[in-house]
Protein backbone atom coordinates (compact mmCIF):
# COMPACT_ATOMS: atom_id res chain seq x y z
CA UNK A 1 0.00 0.00 0.00
CA UNK A 2 2.85 2.37 0.81
CA UNK A 3 4.24 2.47 -2.77
CA UNK A 4 0.77 3.43 -4.02
CA UNK A 5 0.49 6.26 -1.48
CA UNK A 6 3.91 7.57 -2.49
CA UNK A 7 2.86 7.49 -6.15
CA UNK A 8 -0.34 9.45 -5.47
CA UNK A 9 1.66 12.04 -3.51
CA UNK A 10 4.12 12.39 -6.38
CA UNK A 11 1.26 13.01 -8.81
CA UNK A 12 0.10 15.93 -6.68
CA UNK A 13 3.38 17.78 -6.47
CA UNK A 14 6.49 18.49 -8.45
CA UNK A 15 9.14 15.84 -9.00
CA UNK A 16 11.86 15.01 -6.54
CA UNK A 17 15.14 16.48 -7.71
CA UNK A 18 17.32 13.54 -6.78
CA UNK A 19 17.82 9.81 -6.41
CA UNK A 20 16.18 7.61 -9.07
CA UNK A 21 17.63 8.43 -12.52
CA UNK A 22 15.25 6.00 -14.20
CA UNK A 23 12.13 7.79 -12.96
CA UNK A 24 10.78 10.00 -15.72
CA UNK A 25 8.53 12.89 -14.73
CA UNK A 26 6.46 14.70 -17.31
CA UNK A 27 4.50 17.91 -16.90
CA UNK A 28 1.81 17.80 -19.56
CA UNK A 29 -1.01 20.16 -20.50
CA UNK A 30 -3.45 18.48 -18.10
CA UNK A 31 -1.48 19.92 -15.17
CA UNK A 32 -1.46 23.53 -16.44
CA UNK A 33 -4.34 25.92 -16.97
CA UNK A 34 -4.44 27.39 -20.45
CA UNK A 35 -4.80 31.12 -21.15
CA UNK A 36 -8.57 30.93 -21.46
CA UNK A 37 -8.93 29.02 -18.18
CA UNK A 38 -6.61 31.46 -16.39
CA UNK A 39 -8.73 34.35 -17.61
CA UNK A 40 -11.93 32.65 -16.46
CA UNK A 41 -10.45 31.77 -13.06
CA UNK A 42 -9.18 35.27 -12.41
CA UNK A 43 -12.46 36.87 -13.48
CA UNK A 44 -14.44 34.61 -11.16
CA UNK A 45 -12.14 35.29 -8.20
CA UNK A 46 -12.21 39.03 -8.80
CA UNK A 47 -16.00 38.99 -8.85
CA UNK A 48 -16.02 36.90 -5.65
CA UNK A 49 -13.58 39.35 -4.04
CA UNK A 50 -15.87 42.27 -4.82
CA UNK A 51 -18.80 40.33 -3.37
CA UNK A 52 -16.77 39.76 -0.21
CA UNK A 53 -15.95 43.45 0.08
CA UNK A 54 -19.57 44.40 -0.39
CA UNK A 55 -20.95 41.86 2.08
CA UNK A 56 -18.11 41.98 4.63
CA UNK A 57 -16.91 38.41 3.99
CA UNK A 58 -13.17 37.80 4.20
CA UNK A 59 -12.98 34.27 2.74
CA UNK A 60 -13.59 35.21 -0.93
CA UNK A 61 -11.11 38.08 -0.57
CA UNK A 62 -8.42 35.79 0.80
CA UNK A 63 -9.19 33.16 -1.87
CA UNK A 64 -8.84 35.78 -4.61
CA UNK A 65 -5.39 36.63 -3.30
CA UNK A 66 -4.48 32.95 -2.92
CA UNK A 67 -5.14 32.38 -6.62
CA UNK A 68 -3.29 35.53 -7.68
CA UNK A 69 -0.38 34.53 -5.44
CA UNK A 70 -0.20 31.13 -7.12
CA UNK A 71 -0.43 32.53 -10.63
CA UNK A 72 2.03 35.38 -10.08
CA UNK A 73 4.65 33.82 -7.81
CA UNK A 74 4.39 30.08 -8.44
CA UNK A 75 4.85 28.97 -4.85
CA UNK A 76 4.52 25.44 -3.55
CA UNK A 77 1.40 24.93 -1.40
CA UNK A 78 3.45 24.70 1.77
CA UNK A 79 5.27 27.91 0.88
CA UNK A 80 1.95 29.68 0.36
CA UNK A 81 0.62 28.57 3.74
CA UNK A 82 3.84 29.56 5.54
CA UNK A 83 4.24 32.96 3.88
CA UNK A 84 4.19 35.91 6.28
CA UNK A 85 3.54 39.58 5.70
CA UNK A 86 7.21 40.26 6.44
CA UNK A 87 8.17 38.20 3.39
CA UNK A 88 6.73 40.90 1.12
CA UNK A 89 9.14 43.58 -0.06
CA UNK A 90 6.80 45.98 -1.81
CA UNK A 91 7.61 49.41 -0.42
CA UNK A 92 8.91 52.09 -2.76
CA UNK A 93 11.00 50.57 -5.57
CA UNK A 94 11.14 47.06 -4.12
CA UNK A 95 9.06 44.33 -5.80
CA UNK A 96 9.93 40.89 -4.47
CA UNK A 97 8.86 38.13 -2.10
CA UNK A 98 11.27 36.13 0.05
CA UNK A 99 10.46 32.46 0.58
CA UNK A 100 11.93 29.64 2.65
CA UNK A 101 11.57 26.64 0.34
CA UNK A 102 12.66 23.03 0.18
CA UNK A 103 15.68 22.17 2.26
CA UNK A 104 15.14 25.36 4.26
CA UNK A 105 16.63 27.31 1.34
CA UNK A 106 15.85 31.00 1.10
CA UNK A 107 15.11 32.64 -2.24
CA UNK A 108 13.85 36.00 -3.49
CA UNK A 109 11.17 35.99 -6.19
CA UNK A 110 10.60 38.98 -8.43
CA UNK A 111 7.01 40.09 -8.91
CA UNK A 112 5.49 42.43 -11.47
CA UNK A 113 3.93 45.83 -10.79
CA UNK A 114 0.33 44.61 -11.15
CA UNK A 115 0.74 41.93 -8.51
CA UNK A 116 2.57 44.37 -6.27
CA UNK A 117 -0.59 46.51 -6.35
CA UNK A 118 -2.67 43.44 -5.50
CA UNK A 119 -0.41 42.76 -2.50
CA UNK A 120 -0.87 46.29 -1.21
CA UNK A 121 -4.64 46.04 -1.71
CA UNK A 122 -4.82 42.72 0.11
CA UNK A 123 -2.85 44.01 3.09
CA UNK A 124 -5.31 46.89 3.27
CA UNK A 125 -8.25 44.47 3.18
CA UNK A 126 -6.70 42.40 5.98
CA UNK A 127 -6.41 45.52 8.13
CA UNK A 128 -10.02 46.48 7.40
CA UNK A 129 -11.15 43.06 8.64
CA UNK A 130 -9.08 43.39 11.79
CA UNK A 131 -6.33 40.93 10.86
CA UNK A 132 -2.67 41.60 11.55
CA UNK A 133 -0.26 42.75 8.87
CA UNK A 134 2.91 42.88 10.93
CA UNK A 135 6.02 41.05 9.77
CA UNK A 136 5.22 37.94 11.82
CA UNK A 137 1.57 37.66 10.77
CA UNK A 138 0.64 35.00 8.21
CA UNK A 139 -0.38 36.37 4.84
CA UNK A 140 -3.07 33.77 4.20
CA UNK A 141 -4.94 33.37 7.46
CA UNK A 142 -8.16 31.63 8.44
CA UNK A 143 -11.12 33.45 9.95
CA UNK A 144 -9.52 33.20 13.39
CA UNK A 145 -6.46 35.05 12.12
CA UNK A 146 -4.32 31.92 12.38
CA UNK A 147 -2.14 30.16 9.80
CA UNK A 148 -4.24 28.43 7.16
CA UNK A 149 -3.52 24.77 6.50
CA UNK A 150 -2.38 23.32 3.18
CA UNK A 151 -5.44 21.08 3.22
CA UNK A 152 -7.71 24.10 3.57
CA UNK A 153 -6.04 25.78 0.58
CA UNK A 154 -6.63 22.66 -1.50
CA UNK A 155 -10.25 22.51 -0.36
CA UNK A 156 -10.97 26.16 -1.16
CA UNK A 157 -9.31 25.88 -4.56
CA UNK A 158 -11.45 22.88 -5.49
CA UNK A 159 -14.57 24.85 -4.52
CA UNK A 160 -13.43 27.76 -6.67
CA UNK A 161 -12.93 25.49 -9.68
CA UNK A 162 -16.41 24.05 -9.32
CA UNK A 163 -18.12 27.41 -8.93
CA UNK A 164 -16.11 28.92 -11.80
CA UNK A 165 -17.10 26.07 -14.11
CA UNK A 166 -13.50 24.93 -14.63
CA UNK A 167 -12.18 21.34 -14.85
CA UNK A 168 -12.06 19.91 -11.34
CA UNK A 169 -9.01 17.71 -11.91
CA UNK A 170 -6.80 20.73 -11.21
CA UNK A 171 -5.32 21.28 -7.75
CA UNK A 172 -3.53 24.19 -6.09
CA UNK A 173 -0.09 23.04 -7.23
CA UNK A 174 -1.33 23.43 -10.83
CA UNK A 175 -1.05 27.19 -10.27
CA UNK A 176 2.71 26.66 -9.87
CA UNK A 177 2.83 24.61 -13.06
CA UNK A 178 0.80 27.28 -14.85
CA UNK A 179 3.07 30.08 -13.60
CA UNK A 180 6.15 28.22 -14.80
CA UNK A 181 4.71 27.58 -18.25
CA UNK A 182 3.69 31.20 -18.80
CA UNK A 183 6.94 32.51 -17.30
CA UNK A 184 9.00 30.43 -19.71
CA UNK A 185 6.95 31.60 -22.69
CA UNK A 186 7.18 35.24 -21.58
CA UNK A 187 10.95 35.00 -21.01
CA UNK A 188 11.70 33.28 -24.32
CA UNK A 189 12.40 29.97 -22.55
CA UNK A 190 14.84 31.37 -19.99
CA UNK A 191 15.12 28.19 -17.92
CA UNK A 192 17.85 29.58 -15.69
CA UNK A 193 15.68 32.50 -14.59
CA UNK A 194 12.67 30.20 -14.08
CA UNK A 195 14.83 27.88 -12.00
CA UNK A 196 15.77 30.75 -9.69
CA UNK A 197 12.17 31.93 -9.37
CA UNK A 198 10.89 28.43 -8.59
CA UNK A 199 13.68 27.37 -6.27
CA UNK A 200 14.65 24.23 -8.18
CA UNK A 201 18.06 22.95 -7.08
CA UNK A 202 18.62 21.53 -10.57
CA UNK A 203 17.77 23.14 -13.89
CA UNK A 204 16.82 19.65 -15.13
CA UNK A 205 13.67 19.89 -13.02
CA UNK A 206 12.72 23.17 -14.72
CA UNK A 207 13.42 21.73 -18.17
CA UNK A 208 10.72 19.12 -17.59
CA UNK A 209 8.26 21.86 -18.59
CA UNK A 210 9.64 21.79 -22.15
CA UNK A 211 6.87 19.44 -23.28
CA UNK A 212 4.19 21.99 -22.35
CA UNK A 213 6.09 24.84 -24.00
CA UNK A 214 6.41 22.80 -27.18
CA UNK A 215 2.68 22.15 -27.26
CA UNK A 216 2.03 25.89 -26.93
CA UNK A 217 4.50 26.41 -29.76
CA UNK A 218 2.49 24.09 -31.98
CA UNK A 219 -0.62 26.16 -31.30
CA UNK A 220 1.27 29.34 -32.22
CA UNK A 221 2.38 27.79 -35.51
CA UNK A 222 -1.23 26.94 -36.35
CA UNK A 223 -2.16 30.62 -35.87
CA UNK A 224 0.45 31.91 -38.31
CA UNK A 225 -1.01 34.30 -40.88
CA UNK A 226 -4.56 33.78 -39.62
Amino acid sequence: MLPLIRFVKRMKCEPSENKNPHYSWIIDESKCLNAEEVKKLRAFCLKARDYGLQHKKFTPIRNWFMVELGLNVGLRVGEMASLKCGNLFINKDRSSITVIGKGNKKRAIWINSDFKKDCLLYLGYKKDFGYGTNAGDYLLNNLKGEKITERALQKFFKKILKKAGLPEHYYVHCLRHTYTTFLLMASNNNYRFAQQQLGHSSIKTTQIYASVIESEGRKAVEKLYK
